[in-house]
């Protein structure tokens, strides 16, 4: 690419004029970022030949009047047949977003926004609908002298935003009067007019007060929580009232990757903030860890609308105006990787968050050891000649790993007869089983090769925490 493609920097002090190849190369390359022209021919051909007056006859003048009427008369019927001129917007392709004009004609200018044309809603006219339901949740917590360790002490962690990422730490010399300090700042939605809003459930962790601004209104609503689910991430609020503005709960598993979305929360405490974007994928499996525990979110949308910290808990719209999702978490390594929950998740435990009513955990397979990776110095003591597999580190009384016969320094290697090479390669084959299910796991002891049968457990209605 170098040989090239060879561009001087800006700041070479002695700059070299590109030949004639040299200077097409460049053209041709960096199309992406310039208008692309097109050679009619060779340049040193063009300039070399020598000017000619010529006569013009009877025969010339005819042909040229001819060609000339003939061109004109495509670019009517052409212009006939795709309506150029008289105002109306026709689609490049099916769901193509595009310019359409809209507004009155003032004087010959109008406006234009992006629309989808598979729907009539613009986003404009979509974030003007939904922005009245779209609330700003502030949560206040008690001053502590000390305050254990969250999600957002660990620098990896703080990737994926929490509590709208504006988290303030009480100081070592604050006392224990009680007084009520800001925690954090999210958002939310309003999905029913009697003051019922749907936010994420690490908005709200560990708030003593949570108030809620509503759009329009000076004085926050204090808000009740009713229902949260911390493996979800997701959690109901209340607010006193009536005749609240509400948002349409639509269905996910209808959007399509490359349908446009569009995001309101408060980013940043930036008030009511629209941002747009693509669907980028559907079924998107991130796990979260923090002192309370791991969220293994399983079936997340991902999208490259712009999504900050605070734009947790609010809503993600498809072209009708309709929640198709909650904004959750973003990966701040990357740009436009952005997930929410989707509304398929949602929708299935809308009424017990409701009603506070417990949610099953869902089964959750493991056998019950702690793996440790393989290095160099191990292979001499548990007498193996390479580092692929899993060691067996621990293994907790009363688990399938233990009444299978799993024992410490263990090596395991293979899973039903294929290969592991490390601990995540284990993990991730007891994790896709089902709970139940017998699983045949090669170990290695004692310098040794045996099968060991292991009948995986729910974690859930175990108390050990290990895999």
């Amino acid at each position: 690419m170098e040989d090239n493609n060879k561009f001087i920097d800006s700041n070479h002090e002695e700059q070299q004029q590109p030949t004639k190849t040299e200077h097409n190369q460049e053209h041709s390359m960096s199309w992406r970022s310039q208008p692309r022209y097109i050679d009619v021919g060779p340049s040193s051909q063009l300039q070399s030949e020598p000017y000619r007056k010529k006569r013009t006859s009877g025969k010339s003048v005819f042909s040229a009047f001819m060609a000339g009427a003939i061109v004109v008369g495509s670019l009517m019927f052409v212009s006939d047949k795709m309506d150029l001129f008289s105002g109306g917007s026709h689609p490049l392709a099916a769901g193509t977003p595009v310019a359409s004009v809209t507004g009155s004609n003032n004087g010959g200018v109008k406006t234009a926004s992006v629309s989808d044309m598979a729907g009539t809603n613009t986003i404009a006219s979509i974030s003007k609908q939904a922005s009245p339901a779209v609330v700003k949740i502030e949560t206040k917590e008690k001053a502590k002298s000390t305050k254990g360790s969250t999600i957002y002490d660990d620098p990896f962690f703080r990737q994926f935003f929490g509590g709208g990422g504006m988290q303030q730490q009480p100081s070592q010399q604050e006392d224990q009067s009680g007084e009520l300090q800001p925690a954090g700042i999210g958002s939310g939605f309003i999905f029913e007019k009697t003051g019922y809003i749907l936010t994420n459930e690490h908005v709200i962790d560990g708030a003593d007060e949570i108030d809620v601004y509503v759009q329009g209104s000076d004085e926050p609503y204090k808000a009740k929580l009713l229902g949260n689910s911390y493996d979800l991430d997701l959690a109901v609020l209340k607010i006193e009232g009536s005749d609240f503005p509400t948002l349409p709960i639509g269905n996910s598993d209808n959007a399509e990757v490359g349908e446009w979305v569009v995001a309101i929360g408060n980013p940043y405490d930036f008030d009511y903030t629209v941002t747009a974007g693509l669907l980028s994928a559907k079924g998107r499996p991130i796990s979260i860890s923090d002192t309370k525990g791991t969220r293994n979110y399983k079936n997340l949308i991902q999208t490259d609308a712009a999504i900050n910290p605070g734009n947790s808990g609010g809503p993600l719209l498809n072209m009708d105006g309709e929640v198709i999702g909650i904004n959750t978490a973003v990966n701040s390594e990357a740009q436009g990787i952005g997930f929410a929950i989707p509304t398929s998740t949602i929708s299935s435990v809308l009424e017990q968050l409701k009603n506070n009513v417990a949610i099953p955990k869902e089964p959750s397979p493991y056998i019950g050891v702690s793996l440790q990776n393989l290095s160099q110095d191990m292979l001499n003591d548990l007498k193996i000649d390479s580092t692929e597999g899993a060691l067996v580190a621990d293994v907790q009384r009363k688990t399938p790993a233990f009444e299978a016969g799993i024992r410490p320094y263990d090596v395991i290697v293979a899973v039903n007869g294929s290969k592991v090479a490390t601990t995540t390669e284990l993990t991730k084959k007891v994790q896709a089983a089902k709970v139940g299910d017998k699983l045949t796991l090669t170990v290695i002891r004692d310098g040794s090769k045996q099968d060991i049968v292991v009948k995986v457990g729910d974690k859930n209605t175990s108390s050990d925490t290990n895999k």
